[in-house]
This record gives structure tokens, C-alpha cells and sequence, in this order.
């Protein structure tokens, strides 16, 4: 037995006999292998992790789908402009929240879910997952769920990102008996800083020479270049044959029976 084995194997002893929650196992953080070839990432060994737990982070069925999402931990006085151009183009948008935000901006969470959008669980204090039990971790995401619920009549939120993109198979399992669908991405860039902001043009780039069949996309509302550039990115994909979905759309590709639509 090697010394983290042997130290991982103590922690265990000592929380059955104390009567503590271990914390989850050695995590991971999300990334990918990313490609202007307009195919899916490839994410190597995650694939048999997230299939287990009946994770996501791409439709895989090679549709020319796309599903966008956005993580909002606060407010930068682009999301109402965001809104605007979903409203305007009909497409429809997955938003994680956190506690912070919902706490700070009431009416955007209610505009939100009143024009058809997504309220995603990105946990109420956006803790690393990895290093916390399971008890802890459904605190988070029930403090998070009744946030949402006092604000709106999106009472259950099924989806969620892990905050800082990190998780482990214990941390999987544990949101998946409690009934969410982990949701990551395979469409990203660096759009969060909001001191380096680099144009329009850039966004624009960033994310067009990504798109995919079946993409998934994150991004940030935090950012005025994607507020900007995300009126064309809509327009250009729409151009190439992709149609915006939600993850409910998603949802019922993965787990309808075959067959069912054409009845």
C-alpha cells in the first residue's frame, strides 16, 4: 500500500468511528482536447466516468444541436442585455447560479425563468466539491434549490455545474443519487476576466471556430465582449444548420424510447 492509499484508508477508519462523512476521493478538473475541426472534444478517460454517472458535457448523438449555458456568480450589468438577444433570436439558455446571485439579483432570476430559461444549480457558496462531504454538498445545492424556488415556479433544479469545474467519481455518484444531472461543456474559452477583455471580435472567433454538433457551451455573462458578439454567434451558427436547444431537449433525446416520436 503506497503512503496516499494508506493515509486515504485512515480517514476512512477514523470517520466510521467518529462518525464523520469522508470527503470525496482525489478530484479532477474539467478540461478537454480542443479542436477548430468542428467535431466533438475528445475528453479521454472521462468518457467512462461521466457515462457511469449519467453525466454530460456533449450531445453525442452528432445532431447539429447546440445547447448554451451560462454561469453567473455575480453581476456585471450584461446579463439583461444577454436576455435581450435570446429573447430576439428564440433560443433558449441554461443559467447556473449561484447563492450570491440569486441573493443580488432577484429580478434577473424571475426574468430568467419567466421567458423560458433554465435555472441550473451552481451551489449557493460555489465551494470546491472535491474537498467536502456529501452532507455538506447537499446543503449547497438544497440552500441553492430554495433560493431559486422563493424567487420563481421553477421549484426543482435538475441540472448542475460543479462549481470551479472540479469533481471527482464520489462526488458524481453523491449528485447523482440526489438526483442532478452533472452538466459540463465542450465549447469554452477564457471569457471571465473582466480586466482583459480583448473585443467583440475576439469572442466572436473564440466561439465560432469551436462549434460543434451537439455543443455544449459555457460562458459568462460577465463578459462584454460576449455580450456583445453573441447576437452574431447566434446568427452564424444558425447559418451553418445548428439549432439552439435546451437541455431538457437534451434530456428527452437521451432517455425517450426510441421510436416514441413518430407513434
Amino acid at each position: 500500500m503506497n503512503v496516499r492509499s494508506g493515509i486515504r484508508a485512515l480517514l476512512f477508519f477514523l470517520a466510521f468511528f467518529l462518525c464523520i462523512e469522508p470527503i470525496a476521493a482525489a478530484g479532477y478538473g474539467w478540461g478537454y482536447q480542443k479542436n477548430d475541426d468542428h467535431k466533438v472534444p475528445d475528453i479521454g478517460e472521462y468518457n467512462e466516468v461521466l457515462e457511469k454517472y449519467n453525466a454530460f458535457y456533449a450531445d453525442l448523438s452528432g445532431d447539429k444541436d447546440i445547447y448554451l449555458t451560462f454561469d453567473n456568480g455575480y453581476e456585471e450589468g450584461h446579463t439583461s442585455d444577454v436576455l435581450d438577444v435570446l429573447k430576439a433570436e428564440n433560443v433558449p439558455a441554461t443559467f447556473f447560479v449561484t447563492g450570491h446571485y440569486v441573493k443580488d439579483q432577484p429580478k434577473l432570476i424571475q426574468r430568467m425563468v419567466k421567458e423560458g430559461h433554465i435555472i441550473g444549480n451552481h451551489s449557493y457558496h460555489h465551494p470546491d466539491f472535491t474537498v467536502i462531504s456529501k452532507a455538506s454538498i447537499q446543503k449547497e445545492l438544497d440552500s441553492l434549490e430554495k433560493a431559486v424556488a422563493s424567487l420563481t415556479n421553477q421549484k426543482k433544479l435538475q441540472y448542475l455545474r460543479p462549481p470551479r469545474g472540479t469533481f471527482s467519481q464520489d462526488t458524481l455518484r453523491w449528485t447523482n443519487e440526489l438526483g442532478y444531472t452533472h452538466i459540463f461543456w465542450s465549447l469554452a474559452f477564457q471569457d471571465w476576466k473582466t480586466n482583459d477583455q480583448k473585443g467583440k471580435d475576439y469572442a466572436y472567433k473564440e466561439i465560432t471556430k469551436q462549434l460543434h454538433p451537439g455543443a455544449i457551451i459555457l460562458l459568462h455573462t460577465v463578459s462584454s465582449d460576449n455580450k456583445k458578439a453573441l447576437a452574431s454567434v447566434i446568427q452564424e451558427a444558425k447559418r451553418q444548420g445548428y439549432t439552439f436547444k435546451s437541455l431538457d431537449d437534451l434530456m428527452i433525446k437521451e432517455y425517450m424510447p426510441q421510436g416514441l416520436f413518430g407513434l
